[in-house]
């Protein structure tokens, strides 16, 4: 793939593509999974509970993070993490206005 030319997009397509690129790893999903599976802020090794190295697991939630998808927040010396509703709340209403917006209602032989 080229450069991507992001001046020429509206922000609202830039920053949907952005989350959904950041979304787009299976070891993010599962992370996301993980997390959401817990009731708050998980400040367990999640390395050992998804199966994957400590660095990596580390570079995913940066990721996650960086894309305002989960929060993270010191708690002694560990980082404890949880999503971020209303960051999720908006992915998931733009995306759905996304979506929505490309469905013809016609059936299309191609």
């Amino acid at each position: 793939m080229g450069i991507i030319r992001k001046e020429i997009h509206p922000a609202a397509l830039n920053r949907i593509a952005d989350q959904l690129r950041v979304l787009g790893h299976p070891a993010r999903l599962a992370i996301l999974q993980h997390i959401a599976a817990q009731s708050g802020c998980i400040c367990t090794d999640l390395s050992r509970d998804i199966g994957l190295a400590q660095a990596t697991v580390s570079q995913h939630l940066r990721v996650l993070k960086d894309a305002g998808i989960i929060k993270g927040s010191v708690d002694g010396n560990s980082i404890c993490y949880c999503i971020d509703d209303e960051a999720l709340r908006q992915l998931r209403g733009d995306f759905l206005e996304l979506v929505g917006g490309l469905d013809t209602g016609a059936d299309k032989q191609c």
